[in-house]
């Protein structure tokens, strides 16, 4: 069925919940295992449904935030969602005492039950008030995001349609666009600033209902972080601030001598990789899908027919319109077993890793699509990001049809992009710790802290007041994830590092590394993080050697780029 023709119905709120605690009767008055599952599967299928409303719902109204009605069924999710919660944790309970525990874990594998556990130390009744105040503030913060007007040359912008001006060539062009963007981030500083406070002190308040000493050790519960600790974060911490920070660096003082820049250099101009240009995708939007349409069926049989679905299917919306939601996300639609693409096409390079890195969630949830229980067609979300990032690597022998004459220049970039961006994502990671662990601080005291951390893990940005919004320590406000997603971030980096494991296997030997892919994403979330990568063969990110090693091939290989003729 095509994306448009999916139909959508609110549920009866009350019906629903008795169902739900039907359900939970049935499963403590099952007399055999056989009884159990059949309820099991009947709770299975009742969440699918639930699922899929929920997010039919929220791909419509990212789609078109002035949608009223779908503006109105957002709200709606916002506040039946945590009242939801209530039934889904007694749900949990009852699985983790029941008498045909045993059963289910021979069939079904014993993670259920782990993050089961973790489930139930997440939630309360007392906090479903925070609960649904946190998503109206984050829906607030993304409409705020969304509403974005900015005037540039006689015209006016979105946030996503003004990127690409902020990588242009010419300098005072570039530097103009940084300005305005940062000009509309001030004019609505107080706002950002106010949405934030108001989240940070909520879910501090949700982790001492909980028992907690605020929010941090909720907030990896809620992640559902189930084989590392705050501890293992902080040694992956150290270890790119000791082996990564200082090839970054190096990566950055090759860009201001190609610039003719001083370094450091300002953010307009470490936006800059090549005097002639940042690399470009050729064609159109839909030459670029095309394109992809074909790196899928010359890669796999697999993503062949999976691609080709999500193109006949419409599970792709991919412009960048007036009213739709920034930045881009993949989720399913489980009804109808498929994934969907949400994305904003802006004509720079970023438009090709979406065909890439969303569509690896995207391949990852349809190879898993008939996975029982549903909670395993995904994993922890840290596992999920190996499949997007690993997926950009694999598209890399296909770059020529997605960039033509720069494919050169996008083989590099994308390669220096993987080793700078994990500092500035653990930098990230390193302030949401901060925050939470001093709740009561000012806004100007959270900016002073990034404006810090900005000097320890990204020393190649001049903090010279040339664009008063970075320079000042205010740029995190851009991060949506520290907004919505709070510890959201350090997966990005870990992930990351297994992604460059792949990215040398592809140097290598592509077929041997689709292997190892496939034996990755094929375990779903059935496994923890560190069992998807030990059973596919990859190393640990926690494991120091695993960092140094990759930094060490990723530099070498950046200094033997044969960059002959590219300015």
């Amino acid at each position: 069925m095509k994306f448009s023709q999916m139909p959508y119905a609110r549920p009866d709120t009350e019906k629903t919940k008795q169902q739900l605690r039907a359900l939970t009767e049935q499963l403590k008055a099952a007399k055999t295992y056989e009884e159990a599952k059949a309820v099991f599967l009947r709770q299975q299928e009742t969440e699918k449904h639930l699922d899929t409303a929920a997010n039919l719902a929220h791909i419509r109204h990212s789609i078109d935030t002035r949608d009223a009605f779908y503006d109105g069924e957002e709200k709606f999710w916002n506040s039946f969602g945590p009242e939801l919660q209530e039934y889904s944790q007694q749900w949990t309970a009852a699985m983790l005492a029941s008498p045909f525990r045993a059963d289910f874990e021979k069939e079904y594998g014993d993670l259920m039950f782990l993050n089961a556990e973790i489930a139930l130390k997440t939630f309360s009744p007392e906090i479903i008030p925070e609960l649904q105040r946190e998503n109206e503030l984050t829906q607030e913060y993304e409409k705020l995001l969304a509403s974005a007007q900015i005037p540039f040359e006689g015209k006016t912008y979105t946030l996503s349609q003004l990127a690409p001006f902020k990588t242009d060539a010419d300098d005072a062009r570039r530097l103009a666009a940084w300005k305005a963007e940062g000009r509309w981030y001030k004019d609505h500083q107080q706002a950002f600033d106010a949405l934030y406070d108001e989240l940070v002190h909520l879910r501090d308040r949700m982790g001492k209902k909980l028992g907690y000493e605020g929010y941090t050790t909720l907030g990896y519960y809620r992640m559902g972080r189930n084989c590392y600790t705050k501890a293992d974060v902080e040694k992956f911490r150290a270890a790119v601030v000791k082996y990564l920070v200082p090839v970054a660096d190096k990566v950055y003082r090759e860009q201001a001598k190609r610039l003719g820049k001083q370094y450091p250099m300002s953010f307009a101009d470490n936006a800059l990789e090549f005097r002639s240009g940042n690399p470009r995708p050729v064609g159109t939007s839909d030459e670029i899908l095309a394109h992809g349409m074909k790196f899928y069926g010359e890669l796999s049989p697999e993503t062949k027919e999976f691609f080709r679905t999500m193109l006949d299917c419409e599970l792709l919306d991919v412009l960048s319109t007036e009213g739709k939601q920034a930045g881009g996300y993949c989720t399913s639609i489980m009804d109808y077993e498929v994934p969907f693409i949400f994305a904003n096409f802006n004509g720079t390079q970023h438009d090709v890793e979406v065909v890439t890195h969303e569509a690896g969630h995207a391949f990852e949830a349809w190879t898993n699509r008939k996975r029982i229980p549903i909670d395993y067609i995904w994993p922890s979300m840290e596992a999920c990001e190996v499949h997007s990032m690993s997926m950009e690597f694999f598209a890399e022998p296909w770059a020529e049809g997605f960039f033509g004459a720069d494919a050169t220049k996008f083989r590099y970039s994308h390669l220096s992009g993987a080793l700078t961006f994990i500092p500035y994502g653990t930098m990230v990671d390193h302030f949401q710790h901060i925050v939470y662990e001093k709740p009561d601080m000012t806004p100007a005291e959270r900016h002073a802290v990034w404006k810090e951390l900005l000097g320890v893990y990204m020393p190649w940005m001049k903090l010279d007041g040339e664009i008063p919004f970075y320079a000042d320590g205010e740029g995190w406000q851009r991060q949506h994830h520290i907004y919505s997603s709070p510890f959201y971030y350090i997966d990005y980096c870990l992930a990351q590092t297994v992604a460059l494991e792949f990215w040398a296997m592809i140097r290598r030997d592509l077929p041997n590394a689709w292997k190892h892919y496939m034996a990755y994403t094929g375990q779903g979330g059935s496994r923890t993080f560190t069992d998807l990568l030990k059973n596919a063969g990859l190393g640990s990110p926690f494991d120091e050697e695993c960092l140094r090693g990759v930094c060490a091939e990723a530099e070498k290989a950046l200094a033997d780029f044969d960059l002959t003729g590219i300015a």
